[in-house]
């Protein structure tokens, strides 16, 4: 297995937040696709996966729809993304990706989470070029053999393809989201849910002292209501 099934393994067995900041989470996902692409995920790609992912975490219906209908009122402001690299203590690098309609309020928050933990905020680049930004795909596993299906997917920028409890999970490039995610659908498999991450290429093992000066960090972060993801280089 590679580094794609160890990430994921690794954030499976951590805790995130509660079931409520993943429904911010899509509702903003929601927000942010139907303002690029428009209310209608026949022809929105984006927008059809966030549904998707809205599923696979039981997000009411009800809620999807009141999302995608509050994102068509021109009036609503823009949700941005941004994203924040820095460091933890012990020389992990971190990197916080928000979606913000308030980047003044969204920059001092982080900042003071680094601040008080005793980290340090980077410029842009500073970290960014640690992990691999990848897509990742879930469709059912059923009659579907990984092995074969990662090499027919190699043609579509698929790097790993593996089973686990919940599905056959495929990983790929940034870059390759729309190929694959077009290509499954052409094939009729069902996309349970779909998703971008970013693996660190290096992890750092720290004991248990240290750990807990990171993680300090980390649950700061995870708790506020403008960031979607935090990923870092500590071994886990």
């Amino acid at each position: 297995m590679g580094r794609a099934f160890e990430f994921r393994k690794a954030r499976k067995m951590k805790r995130w937040s509660a079931m409520s900041k993943a429904f911010t989470r899509i509702g903003k996902d929601i927000v942010m696709a139907v303002k690029e692409g428009g209310p209608d995920p026949d022809t929105n790609s984006r927008l059809r996966a966030i549904i998707q992912n809205a599923k696979a975490i039981n997000m009411p219906k009800d809620n999807v729809e009141r999302a995608i209908k509050r994102a068509s009122d021109k009036s609503l402001g823009d949700f941005k993304e941004v994203l924040f690299e820095g460091y933890a203590p012990h020389g992990i690098a971190i990197l916080v990706e928000t979606a913000t309609d308030n980047n003044t309020r969204t920059v001092a928050n982080v900042r003071s989470y680094f601040n008080k933990c005793n980290g340090s905020m980077g410029t842009s680049g500073s970290v960014e070029f640690m992990f691999d930004h990848t897509c990742n795909f879930r469709i059912p596993a059923d009659g579907i053999d990984p092995e074969e299906l990662e090499l027919e997917m190699i043609d579509f920028g698929a790097e790993e393809v593996f089973a686990d409890e919940d599905g056959i999970l495929i990983y790929a490039p940034f870059g390759s989201f729309g190929a694959i995610q077009k290509e499954l659908e052409t094939r009729e498999l069902e996309i349970l849910s779909s998703g971008f991450e970013r693996i660190p290429q290096v992890t750092k093992e720290l004991n248990e002292e240290e750990a807990a000066d990171v993680e300090k960090l980390l649950e700061k972060l995870e708790e506020d209501d403008d960031v979607q993801n935090v990923y870092h280089t500590m071994q886990e």
